[in-house]
């Protein structure tokens, strides 16, 4: 059968989708060239945003009159939506769902369709132009991930995770009730996972938690993200990986072992994602967060003082419970004097069973909410284009994803956006050394020295002001 996965928001649902399609090619099944095609239709969700979910349930409701136009169409709910626990109320809600997929977790999908052990040998048969026999059981008895066809040979990054689940409860986030407490995953896994990934074309991975620096510390005596880091440095030397990134990281539990192992080993980048969310100590007090603004510009100082030439990316939620302009004024400070690479953006939205929607008014008005993600917004416009703008007439080192309207496509070690043209030569995969020519807020332009090609550059982006 055809199947098609549509996947709604964070890194770790990307992966548990590629997950899924692995299992269902193992089976037999294919990717639908398009969407409406597909035999096997499954959304797999996201929670964290009110946005995200009416998303989910638009499509769901779509679905539902096609299903019954076409009741063979087999439709599946997977991630956050449905969680950890029995889904009972949504499958009396949702009667046109046929299989619902906890978090991480392929097995129902597989169950639904058949029993895969009975299968598995004509199957691998079947998929011998992929790989011979026995290299795929192989893969398959160590749990290993196989690309699904689509991806093989293409995809240059990939996901890896290693912690699911989240035991720490911050005031506003639902993770802990959908995906259940934090589990790390076995070195051995992991590394599998890597090394498959490797074999099969992927050149740089990025390893995933909700809280990835706490790796570990649920296991007795086992390794640290540091030490895990290590392991998989030495992999990636081994199988041709380029560059090894991780996210997301909390400030409690970033340590100087884990920020001297990312300045010493040279296939891990120098980039750290780690969260402030607000500005202002009263707020992350009562987000539960853990730290103080103090502690975090102190953080902020460490990395970079240990890590040169580090790109540091942040979340910010603007418009939590109780958040005055006064406070929302001390994030604009924050984020002005720290100069961040990146900061991802949220507008505050209650979200069931946690702490700040049973026990906070969500008194900050819409209209609110969007002035400050807004203001914002445009501040780290200006933030970015005079970051990037140090680029200019310097070369770098991209690793080349992929070729976009005649550009080819790839990612500085910092993760920034670079753009070049080259028609001489086939880049994809392959690490450039890329003269800057242009720079904006968002990308970067740039030539291959002894190229005859050269980018036309876009129209200047003038950053936006903040007034006052």
């Amino acid at each position: 059968m055809q199947y098609h996965i549509w996947t709604l928001g964070c890194q770790m649902n990307v992966a548990d989708s590629q997950r899924l399609a692995s299992e269902l090619e193992r089976l037999g099944h294919h990717a639908a060239d398009q969407p409406d095609d597909a035999d096997i239709y499954v959304i797999n969700t996201c929670v964290v945003r009110q946005s995200a979910e009416d998303k989910a349930y638009g499509r769901l409701r779509e679905l539902a009159q096609i299903k019954q136009q076409q009741p063979g169409k087999i439709i599946g709910l997977m991630g956050c939506l449905v969680g950890v626990r029995d889904p009972l109320r949504l499958r009396q809600q949702l009667p046109q769902v046929d299989v619902f997929l906890p978090p991480s977790d392929p097995q129902p999908m597989l169950d639904f369709l058949g029993d895969v052990d009975t299968e598995r040998d004509a199957l691998l048969q079947d998929a011998a132009d992929r790989a011979t026999r026995e290299q795929l059981q192989d893969m398959a008895d160590e749990g290993v991930i196989i690309l699904p066809a689509h991806e093989q040979g293409s995809l240059i990054s990939a996901h890896v995770p290693v912690v699911y689940g989240c035991s720490h409860a911050c005031a506003f986030c639902i993770i802990p009730y959908r995906r259940g407490v934090e589990k790390s995953r076995p070195v051995g896994e992991i590394v599998g996972h890597v090394r498959s990934l490797a074999r099969q074309g992927v050149k740089e991975v990025t390893l995933l938690g909700q809280i990835v620096d706490r790796y570990g510390k649920d296991v007795p005596d086992g390794p640290n993200l540091a030490q895990l880091l290590r392991i998989v440095h030495e992999i990636a030397e081994q199988e041709g990986v380029e560059r090894i990134r991780f996210l997301t990281s909390h400030p409690n539990w970033m340590t100087t072992e884990l920020l001297d192992t990312v300045a010493e080993l040279p296939r891990i980048m120098p980039q750290i994602e780690v969260p402030v969310q607000a500005g202002n100590d009263e707020v992350l007090g009562r987000m539960r967060r853990g730290y103080t603004v103090a502690q975090y510009r102190a953080l902020v100082d460490e990395i970079r003082a240990r890590i040169p030439d580090v790109a540091i990316h942040c979340d910010i939620i603007v418009g939590f419970p109780g958040e005055t302009a006064a406070q929302f004024d001390d994030t604009v400070n924050l984020l002005a004097d720290l100069k961040l690479d990146k900061v991802h953006l949220a507008r505050y939205s209650p979200r069931p069973h946690t702490v700040s929607q049973r026990t906070m008014p969500d008194d900050v008005s819409p209209a609110e909410k969007k002035r400050r993600h807004a203001a914002l917004d445009q501040l780290q416009a200006q933030v970015v284009a005079e970051i990037n703008s140090k680029f200019l007439g310097h070369t770098v080192e991209v690793l080349v994803e992929d070729c976009v309207k005649g550009k080819w496509r790839g990612r500085t070690p910092q993760n920034k956006l670079v753009f070049f043209e080259d028609a001489a030569q086939d880049w994809h995969g392959q690490l450039a050394q890329v003269e800057i020519t242009w720079t904006g807020p968002w990308s970067m332009q740039g030539r291959v020295p002894g190229s005859a090609d050269a980018p036309t550059p876009p129209a200047e982006i003038i950053p936006l002001r903040v007034s006052g």
